[in-house]
């Protein structure tokens, strides 16, 4: 019995490594590539274009001279519109929780602007009376910081901060008596903004945006002299307020 015992355990000794080799020729052990994580980090720049508008608002008062006090007050608002184009630069930093936050600048040629032309004829006493408003934003721009969270490539985003451009506007009116007078006046206004948007990585360098913001540039002064000598003063005041949406296309360093 023990000559067996013996006999079996050691033909169990010689048989272990043959085992073990065939066992790793069957069952081989793979490497796994890693695919590493896109990371929002980093400075960009880029182009945009896009569509805005709202309403520019004309508060007017006149001062009547003899009785001193204001002779009338009124307030209109026209509609505004129009398509811009321009730049940005950025800088983002992703931290490790996929919280993303940045800061960006951007500049934009504008074509936003509103007319309104008014005309009335009194039949019974022949006279017309007309005038014409008008208002435009040659280029506007942001200074933002943004907030955002990453779903790998994708990253939803709100915004805000200061916002700057150069507003323009026009008001003349005249009487089929001869009488005419307006005023002109242009300013480069700051305000604020604020939005949001959606961007997507296309690759590791190029990304895809859309964009909204609503900008508020504040208001425009303005002053003329009307009546029949000139003397009654009338001051006035355009509010620049539109919304935007825009679509862009950035490039990552």
């Amino acid at each position: 019995m023990k000559k067996f015992l013996l006999a079996t355990v050691a033909l169990a000794a010689l048989s272990a490594p043959a085992m073990a080799a065939d066992l790793a020729t069957k069952y081989p052990v793979k490497a796994v590539a890693v695919v590493p994580v896109f990371s929002w980090t980093g400075f960009y720049i880029g182009a945009n274009a896009g569509y805005g508008g709202d309403k520019f608002t004309f508060d007017e008062a006149e001062f009547d001279p003899y009785y001193e006090s204001v002779h009338y007050a009124y307030s209109n608002s026209i509609n505004s519109s129009g398509f811009f184009a321009g730049g940005q630069i950025g800088y983002n930093y992703q931290f490790a929780n996929n919280v993303v936050i940045g800061v960006e600048t951007d500049l934009q040629w504008s074509g936003i602007e509103g007319k309104y032309s008014y005309n009335e004829t009194d039949v019974l006493h022949p006279y017309t009376y007309g005038s014409n408003y008008g208002a435009s934003v040659d280029y506007f721009g942001t200074i933002r910081a943004r907030l955002g969270y990453a779903f790998d490539r994708f990253l939803p985003y709100i915004t805000g901060g200061a916002a700057y451009g150069k507003t323009k506007l026009s008001y003349s009116a005249f009487e089929s008596d001869g009488y005419a007078w307006g005023a002109s006046a242009s300013s480069t206004n700051w305000g604020w903004t604020v939005g949001g948007g959606v961007e997507y990585a296309i690759t590791n360098n190029w990304t895809f945006k859309t964009e909204y913001l609503y900008v508020d540039l504040g208001s425009t002064d303005y002053s003329y002299a009307t009546g029949y000598y000139s003397d009654y003063l009338v001051t006035g005041s355009v509010d620049t307020k539109f919304h935007t949406l825009k679509a862009g296309v950035n490039y990552k360093f």
